[in-house]
């Protein structure tokens, strides 16, 4: 693939792009954290808290998708600064006011910043990294620091003045917009106003939209666990461990943080054994964590939040690059989906979790979280890497999807 930077300036796009990422990630952790702040604050119930978390994945499951197939028709590299800092409005203002209409809205507003920083992010990263899954690692990890450190700034900033407090958590969407800008200045894009694909030379390769399909079905599996987890482990684990404030937080930043580490060792592990088995093994080791979380209680909780974090992150950015790979053609939708849609998805079953809870108990309604990585498992046993053509046509320099799948496969073997 040609970009129009040299390998030093792309570098640091890449950096930038990851950096904008952790702040814009704050956001999605920062809702979950925000969650025990609700319960005790204003006195909602598990299924009104659960409710905010929806919130946030709401609208963005439908956004995010319509954004990828916008960015594939045409390159709005202006939409990084405009989407960081929506997404850090809506949250800032979460707090102010009683009202849990208003919180919704300024809360799914939030989400819809989300929505459109991430397909866009990750067609521009895909330019910088060259399609090499291990620098889209890289770029994945910002936001998975981003989840891991939202706990520790919504404890902070809420113990300065309680849920009034929101509007210093801004801060990191001010940052993430500095940073989305400088990306865009040293990522070398080309000309505004071509179309991504379409009229020149569309990129090498043929879209393969069942293997998408399943794998995406198998992210839904992986979302459903995650989000349940993070709207309810703060509380669960006060209960589990026997903790105040701090053991809920530590739980909840140890499953973010793993996510740092597992971005890192998925890259790292699928240039060695290839991305389709690794994806695979974590789902399979996903299921006795989760069951450890949910069943065992004490301290060994932190052990099995850990092993649960890696087995859901360690799959994390090959999801992406895989995704790009089978529809090379559509790689924004596929940004928009694997990035979006389907995590984005998990926070639909967050009502019903908590519905479940004031029913019954929080260990009950989470143990069916239990069965949804093993149901990911089955759909990805037929999952197979991308063809790649021998003699692949070069793909036209630009704002299109990157690099066909040749170039971005090959770098599991270069990167």
């Amino acid at each position: 693939m040609s970009t129009n930077q040299p390998p030093g300036r792309s570098t640091t796009s890449l950096k930038l792009l990851s950096l904008s990422h952790a702040c814009v990630d704050v956001y999605q952790g920062a809702v979950a954290a925000l969650v025990p702040f609700f319960l005790s604050e204003r006195a909602y119930t598990y299924a009104a808290a659960s409710g905010i978390v929806l919130a946030a994945s709401l609208l963005s499951s439908v956004a995010q998708p319509l954004f990828g197939v916008l960015t594939d028709r045409r390159a709005m590299p202006w939409l990084l600064p405009v989407s960081a800092l929506t997404a850090g409005v809506g949250v800032a203002l979460s707090g102010i006011g009683g009202s849990y209409a208003l919180t919704w809205a300024v809360i799914a507003l939030s989400g819809v910043g989300v929505a459109a920083y991430h397909p866009e992010s990750a067609r521009i990263a895909r330019i910088a990294s060259r399609g090499s899954h291990t620098a889209m690692g890289l770029f994945s990890l910002g936001g998975n620091i981003g989840f891991a450190t939202a706990p520790l700034m919504v404890s902070a900033v809420i113990a300065t003045g309680g849920l009034h407090a929101s509007p210093l958590l801004v801060v990191p969407a001010l940052a993430g917009t500095a940073l989305c800008v400088a990306a865009l200045r040293t990522v070398g894009l080309p000309a505004p106003g071509r179309a991504t694909s379409g009229a020149g030379v569309r990129p090498a390769g043929k879209d393969d939209w069942p293997a998408f399909l399943m794998m995406s079905g198998a992210v839904v599996c992986r979302s459903i666990v995650f989000v349940g987890l993070s709207a309810f482990l703060s509380l669960y684990a006060r209960q589990r461990t026997g903790g105040g404030e701090f053991a809920g937080t530590a739980a909840l930043f140890v499953l973010y943080l793993g996510g740092a580490i597992g971005t890192v060792a998925g890259g790292r592990l699928a240039t060695r054994y290839g991305r389709t088995a690794v994806v695979r093994w974590s789902y399979a080791l996903t299921v006795p964590a989760v069951a450890g979380v949910v069943l065992v209680p004490g301290p060994l909780l932190y052990l099995f939040t850990a092993l649960t974090s890696a087995g859901l992150y360690v799959p994390f950015s090959l999801h992406v690059t895989l995704g790009q790979d089978y529809l090379p053609r559509h790689v924004g939708t596929a940004g928009g989906v694997t990035l979006g849609l389907t995590v984005s998805v998990g926070g639909l079953a967050g009502p019903l979790i908590g519905a479940a809870a004031d029913a019954t108990s929080l260990q009950t309604a989470l143990t069916p979280l239990i069965a949804f990585p093993a149901l990911g498992w089955l759909l990805l046993r037929t999952l197979h890497e991308p063809e790649m053509p021998e003699n692949a046509p070069a793909t036209a320099p630009g704002p299109g999807p990157g690099p066909g799948p040749q170039e971005s496969t090959t770098a599991v073997s270069r990167s």
